[in-house]
This record gives structure tokens, sequence and C-alpha cells, in this order.
């Protein structure tokens, strides 16, 4: 045993002493090699060389870390060795290490294993990065939404919230010209960060997110920082995002003249990713489930919207586009107009996604996004649902619930706050629960792990929820257990979509 207190108390808990595998603790010693190490081990050790597979260092964690990836902390919680998923170890045998290293001194060997296995640990706790379509963008599995800079943010807190979030490693951030609200347009809508943010919107505030952005990017090396930001789709009651506009429309003068707006609020002179924030032809969007034809309207033809994008790439002010709250059929059709036409491909689609929104994506956007047809990145929005999926929504009284945003704009995303999807949010939390995951790990993790999600945007009014929210990437087991997966589609086939209106 390690001569140390924390090793002895392991020792003699009655944890370790009546657990049925063979444990032991071991520990190198020396000022620069301190701490204690779990392994689980079926022979004795050979020249102090064991599995890297079977060795987790608690001191980098606060906590044990288990081969699946569940963090189990010191304080308030008690466990015991055999919940420690002993069985889901490969153990192997030193013996099998032997003829590998056994020319190497054992201190020198102990050296490189520690190092390996603590590179292994650090690891772990990053996020991870993905290449966004078929383009050159190696974003972050976490984008950052900034929607609610301006209204509930001040610059202050926002500059705060996107410098921690570039220290965690989050090196993409979304934004647009318009975001949506229910007193402008004629619709519900929910988006990340737009030249309309932030939300609610207004004419007095609008752009101000764009503007607290691009302050805080004067100080950060701008190829650090991959920029997404949107142009509006058709609306007819956000005119004053134009110069003398009746319709905003997705045409070559509106995408030009949103865009050299963006630049100038965001103080760069490119844009990495210019999406359309939503199609300027008629779609079902927003809770809206069925097609109805009879809204139809002429509409600006794909190939003409992607002849404008060309030319701001051209010029240099935008390196690659995308599409946000789009159908298959759009998607296509774009696809498409780009290969017929020697036109630039988009390479993301910003659609929401979570574990009370998945029809939508799930029934043929992911055949149609898949890498061996259109391979175009989804970048999910709303993982939370509004924040819906975080439980705070389901105590209508609580001082959380009051003074969080579905509460604070009524009629705003209300679509996430009906009864049955609170029903199912409610089963959701339970899930978590019982799989010892608060109720964000869960609905982030399964986001996370869909295997065509290219980034999850998330958003935050404070640090604690930044912190959270970031945390449940590199926390939650990657991937999440089989178990869980099964109890989320059992749900699933209660609920399906239970957000739409």
């Amino acid at each position: 045993w390690p001569h140390s207190r924390r090793a002895r108390q392991l020792a003699a808990s009655s944890a370790l002493c009546s657990s049925a595998s063979p444990l032991q603790l071991w520990n190198r010693g020396g000022d620069r090699e301190q701490g204690i190490w779990l392994c689980v081990a079926s022979a004795p050790f050979y020249y102090g060389a064991f599995p890297g597979s079977i060795l987790r260092r608690a001191s980098d964690w606060g906590g044990w870390l288990v081969p699946d990836g569940t963090l189990t902390r010191k304080e308030g919680r008690n466990f015991s060795m055999q919940q420690m998923a002993v069985s889901s170890f490969a153990v192997t045998s030193p013996s099998l290490h032997r003829n590998t290293f056994s020319a190497l001194p054992a201190r020198r060997f102990q050296g490189w294993h520690i190092r390996r296995v603590r590179n292994q640990v650090r690891a772990q706790a990053q996020l991870q990065y993905r290449k966004l379509g078929d383009s050159d963008l190696l974003i972050s599995e976490v984008t950052l939404g900034t929607m609610t800079f301006g209204e509930q943010n001040t610059e202050e807190e926002a500059h705060d919230i996107l410098s921690y979030s570039f220290d965690q490693g989050v090196n993409t951030l979304d934004t647009a010209e318009i975001v949506s609200t229910p007193y402008l347009l004629p619709f519900e809508i929910k988006i990340d960060t737009a030249e309309f943010y932030p939300v609610p919107v207004n004419k007095e505030t609008q752009g101000r997110t764009d503007l607290y952005i691009g302050r805080w990017m004067q100080s950060k090396p701008r190829d650090k920082v991959i920029l997404a930001t949107k142009v509006a789709g058709y609306s007819e009651r956000s005119t004053f995002l134009r110069e003398d506009a009746k319709v905003v429309r997705v045409d070559a003068a509106n995408i030009k003249e949103s865009v050299e707006k963006s630049l100038k609020r965001l103080s760069t002179d490119y844009i990495d990713l210019l999406q359309i924030h939503w199609p300027d032809r008629y779609v079902a969007l927003f809770g809206e489930f069925s097609y109805d034809s009879t809204k139809l309207r002429p509409s600006v033809p794909f190939e003409d919207q992607l002849k404008a994008f060309q030319e701001l790439i051209d010029e240099g002010k935008v390196r690659y586009i995308g599409v946000s709250n789009e159908t298959s059929y759009g998607v296509m059709e774009f696809v498409h107009a780009a290969k017929v036409n020697g036109l630039p491909k988009i390479v993301s689609i910003q659609n929401s996604y979570s574990l009370i929104t998945r029809c939508r994506f799930e029934v043929d956007l992911v055949e149609v996004c898949h890498p061996n047809n259109c391979n175009v990145g989804l970048l999910a929005y709303s993982p939370l649902a509004g924040g819906v999926l975080t439980g705070k929504y389901l105590d209508a009284n609580s001082d959380i619930s009051r003074r969080s945003r579905l509460n604070l704009f009524p009629g705003y995303m209300e679509r996430y706050n009906g009864s049955l999807a609170k029903e199912a949010t409610n089963e959701y939390v339970k899930l978590a629960k019982k799989h010892g995951l608060t109720p964000v790990q869960l609905a982030l993790g399964f986001v996370r792990d869909r295997p065509f999600t290219a980034s999850t945007i998330i958003g935050a009014t404070t640090m604690d929820q930044l912190k959270e929210n970031i945390d449940a990437f590199t926390s939650a087991p990657r991937p999440l257990p089989q178990e869980v997966l099964d109890g989320i589609e059992d749900l699933f086939k209660r609920y399906k979509d239970p957000a739409i209106l």
C-alpha cells in the first residue's frame, strides 16, 4: 500500500476489503509523481508495468474515473468497488506485456507509462473536434449560441461567457442578423444568433449581439475562432433589417446587404460559415407539422441564391455556406444546383434536435445528409429544448422557472412548454436520475453521441449554466451506456416529438 492517508483510508474501508475482485493500489512516490492510482489486475505487477486500459488517476478528477467514463466524486456519494464497473475492464495479465517491455528498465518504463496514462485521462476531459461536412473547418463538438447577448446578458457578461467557452476549447460561435420572436414574425421561431439577435427582437437592440462579439474578438486571434452567422429568410415583418425594403428575401441584394452589415458589426473581414436562417420559400416550421400547399409563394431559385453566395466567396468575405431550418427537399435542391452549375455547395444544416424533437431530422434528413450522400453536417440547436429538458420548468412556481426566458417572454417557444412536452420531460428527468446522470448530461450526451451531429449549439445566461452545459460533454459517459439508450428509446416510443403543435 502507498504511504498516504487516503490510501490507508481506502485500505481500511469495508468496501475495499469486501470486494471479490483483486485490487491493488500503487503509488510511484517521489516528488514528481504523487497520486493515488486504482488498478485492477489479474496477476502481480511486472516491473511496475500494467495495461493502460485498466488505470485511472484519482487526483486528476477529484474522484474516481471508472472505465465506462462515470465520474464518482469522493464528496457526498457512497460507492463500492463492485459498483465501479470492474467487469467492464479488459483485464490483461502483465505477462502479455513482458516481451514488449522486458528490455526497458523498470523506472524508465514506469515514467513512460505514467505520462501515457496522464495524457489519456486529460484527453477524456477535453472537447472533441469534427470536420464540418466537406469543408476544411474543424469545429468543436460544442458551438456557443449567443442570442441572449444584449437582452438577457450585458456586454461584460457576454465577454465572460465567450472567454470561458474559448478557454474550454469551444472554437465555434453562432450568431445571426435576426432572431425569432413571437412579436415580430408570423410563426414561432427559435435560432441561435443572427443579425436579428438579441431575443426578443426590436429595432433598437437588433444587432447588439454582433457588436458584443465583435469587440470581444478584437483581443483574440481571428484564425482561432470559427464565426458562423445567418442571413434572414423571407419575412414581411422584419423589413427594418434592410434599407427601404418592403419584404426581406434571400436574393443577391438582400444577401449582400446582410453580409456587409454583419461584417461591420462583427469587426471582421470574413465570415467562416454563412447560413440561410430559414428558407425563402414556404416550409412548415417551428412546431408546424403539416405542409400547407395553400401557403405556397414565389421564391428565389436555388441557383440564384448560390450565385449570390459565390460572389461573396470570390470576394473573400465568406468561406463556406449552410442552411438552417431546412427540409430534405431543400438540402437536395441546393446540393443538386451546386453540382450542375459549378456553384458552392452547402456544408451544414442547423436544425432543431433534442430528446423531444427528433422525427424531423431522423425520418429522412439523416439519409440525405450522410457523408455517403450529400455530406452535410448537423449543427443541432435547442438540444435542451429551450432549457425545458433541464427540468427547471416542471415546477412553474420555482424562482429559476420564473426567471427563465419561456416565462420572461410569454408565447416564446411555447411548443416546448406544452403539457405533453412537460410530461415527456418529467420522464426523461426520471431516467437520468435512475442512471446517476443529471438531466443536462442525458440531454446533451444524447445529441453529442448521434453519428450525424457535427456540433451541438448551447446557450447560457449565467456562468453556472455555461459550465454545466460544457462539462456535460466531458463528464457524461462517452458514449452513453446501452441501458440508458434503451431507456431513451422506450420513452421515444411513448412520446414521439411531443413539441409538435
